[in-house]
């Protein structure tokens, strides 16, 4: 049998790790203090951006995408450095912003009460809405599209994983009083969906207009005229406890957003 003193030591190291663990636990969660002040000291600021056909993406060897254009002309403004960095999970955004991993999540982000309450939406980027993409009757055995939401009862809606589009489908399976199945995709985005819809894959997935507009011209198999929401602002994001940032970032947009160069970003990419 072991004796007391080798069980008092063996219960102290218990305590010590179970502290430790709890501590590193709490740092984890806690949100870091980075405001302008130190990105400045620092020279960098760190930015996260989602990959996507309008937003961000690569063609041959070149960078390109709305958000891409945004933050080259904000890199005019400012001799601090960018750092940026991909990753299409909005949890793990806001969880890098949280930690101080990022400074800034630079994807369009329909703007919400729930999110606010834990980060800053800088001012609106862009306005936007989401709509139902599904085929067309002559490309579903004459099958006519969806147009009332009440028919969206016990159908599977495929979104990609941690899409905040999956906040309003919540919401709508509420306002109809039926169950509107939503399953998660943790491989493909958007607009990879839409491709499977329009292969007959699946049956239905959810996308913003300006995303839709832009994959119809191309697959003309795709319906996207039925509404899921009402136009919405987008905008990017900063930690709650970075206002100084936040208001850098907001002069900087409502100065550029009347400028002939941001209407011509615009028209690249949503006209």
């Amino acid at each position: 049998m072991k004796s007391k003193k080798q069980i008092y030591i063996a219960l102290v190291l218990l305590i010590a790790i179970a502290a430790i663990a709890y501590i590193i636990t709490q740092n984890k969660n806690t949100p870091v203090h980075r405001d302008y002040t130190e990105i400045e000291e620092s020279g960098i600021l760190r930015i996260v951006t989602d990959l996507n056909p309008i937003g961000y993406f690569v063609s041959s060897d070149t960078v390109a995408g709305f958000n891409y254009e945004l933050l080259q002309a904000l890199q005019q403004f400012t001799k601090i450095k960018f750092e940026v960095s991909v990753q299409n999970s909005l949890d793990k955004n806001f969880e890098g912003l949280k930690t101080g991993k990022y400074d800034l999540v630079a994807c369009n982000i329909p703007i919400n009460s729930s999110l606010k309450n834990e980060y800053n939406f800088t001012e609106a980027i862009i306005n936007n809405r989401l709509v139902l993409v599904q085929r067309k009757a002559e490309f579903n055995h004459n099958i006519e599209p969806i147009r009332n939401h009440l028919d969206l009862g016990k159908k599977t809606l495929y979104v990609s994983a941690d899409s905040p589009s999956i906040f309003r489908l919540q919401n709508l399976s509420h306002e109809i009083g039926d169950t509107i199945f939503i399953i998660e995709d943790d491989t493909y985005q958007a607009n990879q969906l839409a491709l499977m819809v329009a292969a007959g894959e699946i049956d239905y997935t959810v996308c913003d207009i300006k995303t839709a507009e832009s994959l119809s011209k191309k697959i003309p198999e795709l319906d996207i005229n039925t509404d899921i929401g009402f136009t919405h602002f987008e905008a990017w994001a900063v930690r709650a406890n970075s206002p100084v940032l936040l208001d850098s970032l907001n002069t900087w947009i409502n100065k550029f957003k009347v400028t002939k160069e941001y209407t011509n970003i615009l028209k690249r990419y949503y006209k």
